[in-house]
């Protein structure tokens, strides 16, 4: 069984910077410099008007974990977050990939950018497996919940670069 990721962030500005904001190479790697924990790296990079394509990295420290998680990996864990955005009509769909170092399982989600009034809204949809018989839920509840709290930090991040640009 899986656990739901579910995220929705409004911004006041138009699809364009919000896109901008959530995909330009300058805006993720500010990003990453500030919440995207140790080691944190931008693996690979392409993004026009049409779409975009990434790789994040975004490490956790082991004293940052769950006893659960520590026993089952020892040491910093790597996600690995792979992204791809595709101009849809006034808006973009986005689909995400991600991997933790270690364990066996993925993260899928997908994600639109849409119009919504005189701004925009992101809207995540997801899902976490873990494939660890008696504690994969515990920990799939553990991730997702992590995930979604992760989600509305980049939102919030999101929505100080655009105060900031328009500045």
């Amino acid at each position: 069984m899986a656990s739901r990721i579910e995220h929705r962030a409004e911004y006041p500005n138009g699809v364009s910077e919000v896109f901008r904001a959530e995909t330009s190479e300058e805006a993720l790697t500010a990003r990453l410099a500030e919440i995207g924990g140790k080691n944190s790296a931008l693996l690979s990079h392409s993004a026009d008007d049409d779409g975009a394509r990434y790789t994040l990295r975004q490490g956790i420290e082991a004293d940052k974990l769950p006893q659960i998680v520590r026993k089952l990996q020892p040491g910093d864990l790597y996600v690995d977050r792979e992204h791809t955005f595709t101009r849809d009509g006034d808006g973009y769909t986005g689909t995400a990939r991600a991997t933790v170092s270690g364990m066996p399982g993925e993260i899928t989600a997908r994600t639109e950018l849409r119009p919504r009034g005189d701004g925009s809204v992101v809207e995540t949809r997801g899902e976490v497996k873990v494939r660890i018989p008696l504690v994969g839920g515990k920990l799939e509840s553990f991730v997702a919940g992590e995930l979604t709290k992760l989600l509305a930090r980049e939102a919030q991040f999101s929505r100080e670069w655009l105060g900031r640009a328009a500045r």
